[in-house]
């Protein structure tokens, strides 16, 4: 039934808290294929005073952002455990929830796997949750993980 997963995860430890729900539905759904993704948000800058960043600058950031995302999901991936699954890894630029939802429809993906908190941790409630957004967005399943730590009612 989930033979093709998204993964998406933003660089942090509480985000990769779904990696035992991956393995275990890796082995128990025999899942083929998986897709570790992480979306590079393009910078917004509030310019104030006299400083205005040239755009090579801003170019340059998001270039070393890159960079830095494709370094970690390359890492990831050969350490994950895969018992016969193929894994694989995206970086993507633009925002990130609608990024994930035009993937998981782009490229037949089953079931998404995503954390419920992530680098912003409880700053959610002031910014939003991107879990929550994936969710409501998506016409493919969702499978929210709680991160280590969770009080009931937060």
């Amino acid at each position: 039934m989930y033979r093709k997963i998204l993964v998406p995860l933003d660089g942090s430890k509480l985000a990769e808290c779904v990696f035992p729900h991956v393995e275990a539905l890796i082995q128990g759904c025999q899942a083929k294929e998986i897709v570790f993704i992480r979306v590079v948000e393009p910078i917004s800058l509030l310019v104030t005073g006299e400083y205005v960043p040239a755009a090579v600058d801003i170019e340059q950031l998001l270039s070393s952002m890159t960079a830095e995302a494709e370094g970690y999901l390359k890492a990831l991936v050969q350490g994950f455990k895969r018992d016969g699954a193929d894994l694989k890894w995206e970086v993507k630029s633009g925002r990130v929830v609608e990024i994930l939802v035009d993937y998981a429809v782009d490229h037949g993906i089953d079931l998404i796997v995503i954390a419920t908190h992530g680098r912003s941790g409880v700053s959610r409630w002031v910014w939003g949750s991107v879990a929550d957004r994936v969710l409501r967005s998506s016409c493919v399943p969702v499978l929210m993980v709680r991160a280590p730590g969770c009080v009931p009612g937060i």
